[in-house]
């Protein structure tokens, strides 16, 4: 295993995450190896939390034909994608082994505002996949490993656009860019450039920062990837109204939970917001805040809620 290295992006393995609303998750067949994931909830146009993410094994290129099955009998059982779902791609590192972060860090700055446009991440999904940073590169480079590609900020900061931490915790990439879809054809073009897009980055090869330019040195296709769904007017302003309260309430999470990130505010029936937290190993923690005249008051949620 070593860096550079030229290797066919067919050759790659890769696993896809799909995210969808509705339908009935635990009636789908599920082929060996694939998972349902129940507690990856998304929210439906109700802003109820729905559906579920499906979970591929390794892949090969030639096996790409499984995608479009689940995608069939996810939407049999009517599922959907919508606004808040997302479709993530993680992409084998073996071949290069460790050897490959560093140089995917600096692929990463140099080309990640070209993927991201390339995928059209919609724009309120970009919180869900921020960009690499310089300062977190000079972390890596002065301390390799995966403290140094946690990122502190809201939410899921340590799972960039591209998430080179994957590398730590699976052997992967994982690109997180694209919207969700249950279109086989959509899917596909995804993996194919991020396939391309890795194979390139572990042959050491010099890449533009501009979508159609990117496209073109990867071989990649230029079009055809899942739309940017527009998000309903109620959604935005929960996150105006998150972005608002994260600063007065973070304090009061990290005194019950030192290394607790805030990763989602919702309102309650009588007047209560529901605020989960995010430790830096991914667990959930969940409370109760409300407004008092002594001010912000925050609580332990009951187990069971």
């Amino acid at each position: 295993m070593t860096y550079p290295l030229n290797v066919d992006w067919k050759r790659l393995r890769y696993g896809v995450e799909i995210e969808f609303v509705e339908g009935k998750p635990l009636e789908v067949e599920l082929p060996a190896g694939w998972s349902m994931l129940t507690n990856e909830l998304q929210v439906d146009e109700r802003g109820m939390p729905s559906g579920a993410e499906l979970t591929s094994p390794p892949l090969a290129w030639d096996e790409r034909e499984q995608i479009r099955l689940m995608t069939e009998r996810l939407k049999a059982t009517g599922a959907a994608a919508n606004w808040s779902c997302g479709l993530h791609v993680h992409v084998d590192l073996s071949a290069w082994g460790e050897s490959i972060i560093a140089p995917l860090l600096d692929a990463a700055l140099g080309t990640q505002d070209a993927l991201g446009r390339l995928l059209r991440t919609a724009g309120h999904r970009r919180m869900f996949c921020p960009p690499v940073t310089r300062e977190m590169r000079e972390r890596y480079a002065a301390a390799p490993g995966s403290n140094a590609l946690h990122n502190p900020g809201r939410p899921q900061s340590h799972r960039c656009g591209i998430n080179a931490r994957a590398w730590y915790d699976n052997g992967t990439v994982e690109i997180r860019y694209a919207n969700g879809s249950l279109e086989y054809d959509e899917i596909v073009r995804t993996v194919e450039l991020c396939l391309r897009w890795t194979a390139a980055v572990g042959a050491a090869k010099a890449l533009p920062n501009e979508p159609e330019a990117l496209a073109r040195a990867l071989g990649a296709p230029a079009e055809g990837y899942p739309p940017p769904p527009e998000p309903p007017l109620w959604h935005l302003e929960r996150m105006w109204l998150e972005d608002a309260l994260v600063p007065v309430l973070a304090p009061l999470v990290t005194e019950r939970m030192p290394d607790g990130e805030i990763h989602t505010i919702r309102p309650e029936p009588g007047g209560r917001l529901l605020v989960e937290a995010e430790d830096e190993c991914g667990a959930i923690r969940r409370f109760t805040a409300r407004p008092s005249a002594r001010g912000w008051e925050l609580s332990d949620c009951p187990a069971d809620t």
